[in-house]
């Protein structure tokens, strides 16, 4: 199918996900069909279970497509300027002859879980770019900012041909182990300047780095920058090596002036290559995929569990007792669980 069909076919349809089907949509995404991939998006991002049946028969035509990529997640606290270093680290991208997806999360909010989903506006150049798709997805409720159908998306971009995939997290530091299990590199942008430095980061978020970068370092900032990357560089010595023989670099950046953005593009390459070389690029992926089955397979259940009304009924008249005293949270988790059984939900 050639791809000017396909973008005449969905053009044409208001309901992309119900009235098109898998191979409809395989054969858009097989033939470079943004709109056919922003469609299968939406679709897996979709809860109706008709929809979860055909995203499933669609995943699983793209996965022999999938896996030649190079991911890589970029995280860090608000302001420290992602998007503004995304689009200039993926137009660096794109002069390396690379096809470039972002997955953009933005956060929900937790009163009227909306987005604002502005990432696009936020990356002008980029996203006027042939070679480069943007994809904003709201976070949801997910631990770590991350979409929960990041990863399916990451398949459906794997088989529309991207080289690499850059996943941008809100950077809350509720969860990063969750980008880490999805991505094959992980990058921290760092402001300096912000306080004590080493306090204001976990240390467990800086042990799952692979590079770390001090951002925004131009103008009255190079000398704060220069010293903030050297007292991490110092901080990181103190860690235990980690298992795949990789040692995390620390360097500054500036997206305004351009500087040092080339390096990151250098240091991801090296990285690839040695971890590839050692057996542990392949090893790590086959961790993380196991480690999506167990996930996808709780996702499941809950699911299941609050589908019915008969169990989340139950769940409100439990959550009656707790706040009134008269059970224990684990306990009224307990007899849920018991009836859930009990009617044949495990």
């Amino acid at each position: 199918m050639k791809k000017n069909k396909v973008e005449d076919w969905l053009k044409k349809k208001r309901d992309f996900r119900e009235s098109l089907s898998p191979t409809d949509l395989f054969e858009g995404i097989s033939n470079n069909s943004r709109t056919a991939l922003s469609a299968s998006i939406t679709l897996v991002e979709s809860q109706n279970t008709d929809h979860r049946k055909a995203a499933n028969e669609l995943l699983q035509m793209c996965l022999s497509r999938s896996g030649k990529s190079i991911r890589i997640g970029i995280t860090g606290v608000p302001g420290v300027g992602k998007s503004t270093f995304i689009e200039s680290f993926g137009k660096v991208l794109v002069q390396q002859g690379k096809k470039v997806a972002v997955l953009a999360v933005d956060p929900s909010s937790s009163v009227s879980h909306g987005s604002i989903l502005g990432d696009k506006t936020r990356m002008n150049e980029l996203s006027a770019m042939d070679e480069v798709f943007i994809r904003p997805s709201p976070a949801g409720d997910t631990l770590g900012g991350v979409a929960q159908k990041t990863r399916e998306s990451i398949i459906l971009c794997e088989a529309a041909g991207f080289d690499v995939i850059l996943i941008e997290t809100v950077g809350v530091g509720q969860s990063e182990t969750v980008v880490k299990s999805m991505v094959d590199f992980f990058l921290l942008l760092m402001l300096s300047g912000a306080g004590d430095e080493l306090q204001g980061i976990k240390k467990g978020i800086m042990e799952m780095a692979d590079a770390l970068v001090i951002t925004k370092t131009d103008g009255d900032n190079v000398r704060k920058a220069n010293q903030a990357a050297q007292e991490y560089r110092n901080a990181l010595h103190l860690f235990p090596p980690n298992a795949n023989n990789w040692i995390p670099q620390v360097f500054t950046c500036s997206a305004y002036d351009n500087t040092n953005i080339d390096k990151v593009f250098r240091v991801v390459t090296e990285f690839e290559a040695k971890v590839k070389e050692n057996g542990h690029f392949d090893l790590t992926r086959k961790t993380q995929d196991k480690k999506w089955l167990k996930e996808t397979l709780k996702e499941l259940i809950l699911n299941d569990f609050f589908a019915s009304e008969v169990h989340t009924q139950a769940l409100k008249e439990l959550e009656k007792e707790v706040v009134d005293g008269k059970l224990t949270s684990f306990q009224a988790a307990e007899k849920l669980f018991k009836q859930y059984k009990d009617d044949g939900g495990v």
